[in-house]
């Protein structure tokens, strides 16, 4: 390994070292927008500082705050300090010269609640190593990103439910300004993210204040029937209030808390909308994007169908069992009966699909049927309806991980967020080798997915040596490329039963 070498740039803040190792170039910690503190909390983004001097960028920004979870030792365990101070991305670069290379902007995930982009995972220099400029960021979160407070106090104070979405617009912003600086076309920007980053993607894909910033998208597990409308996402401020122990009346009090009460409260309104409770009706994922008629006019799914992304490619797919990050390690949802998943379909589909949506889900253990449902309903047929809509406006290619988590002897399967290691190449690293597995297969698996995603964001078309031909999707084949069964192979309309079960049912029941 060679040893780390200072690299000095000049960008439109001022002059900026980073580190130079093995080949790529490392910014790390470099604010893309004025802190969101004090005055700042639930305003947008406010233009990024100036410095004077040069500033060392070798270490990341502040996370925004969170509630820690298992997932944060699963995937790299680097979350690091957090603070509202939050708005901070991160670039790696083969080299800060004027070669114009194809420029990659990631959205991580975390229910839009947790997480950030300079999660060891995410470490972007397997992608640069492609020729590719990577960018990881981080943008607010939960109850600092995405709620509603102006609706829910009559305008007594700010926050429509839209800022953490302005942040990754203000990033974008940045990356089209400065990004010529670290080698990168500013005119060849592919976002991707996954899980609530997937969804991002979505929203941005719909957002009129994102036109023109990017040029290519992939969603991985993630889609676009996200968003509440401004009276849900009131109420959802509102309960959260009433957590924090405020009226409407002293509401503002809110403004002067200390973030680690507002995480309290989120922990606590997270905890009543989880696990089957939800008395309040607020959702399974109460803290996402509002439609704020601003940032999201409408619907992602909506706007897509609309063209709002026209001429924008679009990669996107989801994993096998997705469902089974969430259930595996939970006993209940192990050993639940025939009779429980019966009468869950029923409330589910009505009593007029009901019939038809078990005979699809059929096959397995109650467990095993559990997931297949779940994982449909949340991640497949949300892409299914994403990848048919924008189909009509722009080339979109299709793909799905069959690749199994290795932890609690294999019952995690081809789950959630699986992907991400091999996405990376950061599989190997700490205690994620526990998780992706490691080994000759994973090698092949990780250059492939590294070979496709950077052939998408040079060309728009992700097909390579692994691959081969890689059809783009369309309705009548539906042609798919499925990832960690063996070599890539491409599979037509896979679970077509269980895909025509769901057009019965009405386009609310999907997604989050």
């Amino acid at each position: 390994m060679n040893a780390a070498r200072v690299t000095t740039i000049e960008i439109a803040q001022g002059r900026l070292s980073g580190l130079t190792a093995n080949g790529i170039a490392c910014f790390k910690g470099i604010p893309y927008a004025a802190p969101p503190v004090g005055s700042m909390r639930w305003q947008k983004p406010g233009p990024a500082p100036h410095w004077a001097g040069t500033r060392a960028a070798n270490a990341p920004g502040f996370v925004c705050p969170q509630a820690p979870t298992q997932m944060e030792a699963l995937l790299g365990n680097t979350l690091g300090e957090q603070s509202e101070d939050c708005l901070y991305l991160n670039v790696w670069t083969p080299s800060c010269d004027n070669a114009k290379r194809p420029v990659m902007v990631w959205l991580h995930g975390g229910a839009f609640v947790i997480g950030a982009g300079s999660q060891g995972l995410y470490n972007g220099e397997h992608l640069a190593a492609t020729d590719c400029v990577i960018v990881t960021l981080n943008y607010r979160l939960g109850a600092f990103g995405f709620l509603n407070l102006s609706d829910a106090t009559d305008g007594a104070l700010p926050g429509t439910g839209s800022e953490g979405l302005a942040d990754q617009i203000a990033a974008l912003h940045w990356v089209k300004q400065n990004i010529a600086q670290f080698g990168g076309d500013a005119d060849n920007i592919t976002i991707f993210g996954e899980s609530a980053g997937a969804m991002s993607v979505s929203a941005l894909m719909a957002a009129p204040p994102a036109k023109g910033l990017f040029h290519k998208a992939i969603a991985q597990s993630g889609a676009a029937h996200i968003g509440y409308t401004r009276e849900h996402s009131a109420r959802v401020a509102h309960a959260f209030l009433g957590f924090m122990g405020l009226s409407k009346a002293d509401a503002h009090k809110i403004a002067e808390a200390d973030y680690g009460a507002l995480i309290k409260a989120q922990i606590t309104l997270l905890a009543d909308c989880r696990d089957g409770h939800d008395p309040q009706k607020l959702g399974r994922m109460p803290l996402q994007p509002t439609i704020d008629g601003a940032v999201l006019p409408v619907q992602p799914i909506t706007a897509i169908r609309e063209g709002s992304a026209k001429d924008i490619p679009l990669l996107t797919g989801t994993n096998l069992e997705e469902w089974k990050l969430f259930t595996a390690m939970n006993p209940a949802m192990r050993f639940s009966s025939s009779k429980k998943f019966i009468a869950r379909m029923q409330r589910m589909a009505g009593p007029e699909n009901a019939e038809e949506m078990l005979r699809v889900y059929s096959e397995g253990s109650v467990f095993e049927r559990i997931n297949q449902v779940m994982t449909d309903k949340m991640f497949v047929i949300p892409a299914t309806r994403m990848m048919e809509a924008q189909s009509a406006h722009a080339s979109v290619h299709a793909y799905r991980c069959d690749w199994k988590a290795k932890l609690l002897g294999g019952i995690m399967g081809a789950c959630h967020a699986v992907e991400l290691g091999f996405v990376f190449g950061t599989f190997r690293e700490r205690l994620a080798g526990r998780f992706f597995g490691k080994g000759p297969d994973a090698v092949a698996l990780s250059a492939a997915m590294i070979e496709s995603w950077t052939n998408f964001a040079k060309t728009g078309n992700p097909e390579g040596e692994a691959t081969g031909a890689w059809p783009t999707y369309d309705t009548a084949a539906r042609q798919t490329m499925i990832f960690g069964d063996g070599e890539p192979h491409l599979t037509s309309d896979p679970n077509a039963a269980r895909r025509r079960a769901w057009d019965a049912l009405p386009e609310k029941k999907l997604g989050p």
